[in-house]
């Protein structure tokens, strides 16, 4: 990838800046889409002339409201809610609502911006959007979970709907939360409108395999980049970082392609098992008991729990960050070089500073960027919009089939497409121009709106 930007990309770039000050992680995710877009400027002069960068970057709409609630003690709480509606010009926004104490509009409009190009790989009709708050539903009770959740639908039914802009969860926000705030969407509409959420439960319209569908996703991306290579998952020893529901599918289909997944973390540590992660034990820890990582040596003999340090330090083949924004940074990339790492894919949105991502690539790594290897999660979440739409059910055997063909297709567009702009295996080059491309030609297609 490369770093310099020409004159016009670089007024464009700065003008940014000036737009949307203190804005860090939104700046971060525009300039690396910036820096790959010297080649598609001068070969399609329409886009400059038609001002198209310009207007990816402006939202179409940026939507911030005040969510008051009621805690258990009966005190009343007052957060921030977020939805940015950033581009519609391939359907409706598509990106799913983040809790998180770290949640602001920098935030939104990053993972907003990403959302665009992610969404236009799919190949499917949706637009780029994200939306959230800065609520923390660690240590909240169901009741005071749900009341939130009421609140904050009761301003943002406004500005959705199966045809406008498709919410789904993220960090934070999982069935449970939106079973909440549907049904506050269905109580104040009066209408059973299936498809304006999704990652809804089985039972009331949701879809199988989309709670493994964005680890999955990243597996399937990670194989076909080593594919590409004349290599494969098997017998590779793999480090995935997070135990949430991406790590802990990424993990799990890792396993079926041979791979030995060696540690997994979260906010309080990392465990390393070297005979290999047993997925039983980390499923009940996380998803049924909602233990803490550490509890896993306890039941796992020769397990080890560290708490301080960097799971980045651990040798393995394959890397797999599936936990948050710039979890990896330079010095942990250095480290995976050195330790003979042949291939990281993002399965979290931009886990990876610019200056890991410039280490990585100079060493020639097969590196996947969240945009084209995370995006099983969106791809998913539209099938189940097909599905509600035609008021049917598929079999998870079916879904996760037409899963892996999206995967399959968005790496081999990515991997052309920067074939065909004179960077061979270079896949942010391929994703960001390949979806950058679709956005632009159907806004040229549209005129000026």
């Amino acid at each position: 990838m490369s770093l310099k930007l020409e004159e016009n990309l670089k007024h464009l770039y700065q003008d940014v800046l000036s737009r949307n000050p203190g804005e860090t992680e939104f700046h971060q995710a525009a300039l690396e889409v910036f820096e790959t877009l010297n080649p598609v400027m001068a070969k399609h002069p329409e886009i400059v002339r038609k001002k198209i960068l310009q207007r990816i970057c402006e939202p179409e709409r940026q939507i911030i409201f005040r969510v008051p609630w009621i805690d258990d003690r009966g005190e009343v709480q007052v957060n921030r809610g977020f939805r940015v509606e950033f581009n519609s010009a391939l359907g409706p926004y598509k990106g799913g609502i983040r809790f998180h104490p770290s949640v602001n509009l920098s935030v939104i409009k990053f993972l907003g911006f990403e959302q665009i190009f992610k969404n236009a790989l799919t190949g499917l009709p949706i637009g780029g959007g994200k939306g959230g708050s800065d609520f923390d539903p660690k240590d909240k009770s169901d009741n005071e979970i749900m009341r939130f959740c009421q609140s904050f639908m009761t301003e943002l039914y406004r500005h959705i709907g199966e045809h406008t802009d498709v919410p789904a969860g993220d960090i934070g926000v999982g069935a449970r939360e939106i079973g909440y705030m549907f049904g506050q969407y269905k109580r104040i509409t009066n209408r059973f409108e299936s498809g304006v959420f999704t990652g809804k439960g089985i039972g009331w319209g949701g879809s199988l395999a989309r709670k493994e569908a964005t680890g999955y996703g990243t597996v399937f991306f990670t194989e076909e980049m080593l594919q590409a290579r004349g290599d494969s998952l098997a017998g590779k020893k793999v480090v995935v970082s997070g135990s949430g529901n991406v790590a802990i599918y990424a993990i799990e289909k890792a396993m079926t392609y041979g791979a030995k997944v060696i540690a997994c973390s979260d906010s309080s540590g990392f465990i390393v098992d070297e005979k290999g992660i047993n997925l039983d034990i980390l499923k009940r820890l996380k998803e049924v008991e909602y233990s803490r990582i550490e509890k896993y040596t306890e039941e796992v003999a020769g397990a080890k729990f560290f708490k301080d340090g960097s799971i980045w330090s651990v040798p393995c083949d394959v890397a797999l960050p599936c936990a948050t924004q710039n979890e990896l940074n330079g010095k942990d990339a250095e480290m995976l070089v050195k330790n003979g790492c042949k291939a990281l894919a993002e399965g979290a949105n931009m886990p990876c500073t610019p200056d890991a991502i410039r280490i990585l690539q100079q060493a020639s790594l097969a590196y996947g960027p969240g945009k084209a290897a995370n995006a099983g999660g969106v791809a998913t979440s539209a099938l189940e919009m097909q599905q509600n739409a035609s008021r049917d059910s598929w079999t998870h055997d079916y879904t996760e089939a037409r899963l892996k063909e999206i995967m399959v297709n968005i790496h081999q567009n990515c991997y052309e497409t920067a074939e065909a702009y004179g960077c061979p295996n270079d896949y942010v080059m391929g994703a960001n121009i390949a979806g950058f491309l679709r956005v632009s030609q159907a806004m040229c297609a549209m005129g000026v709106i």
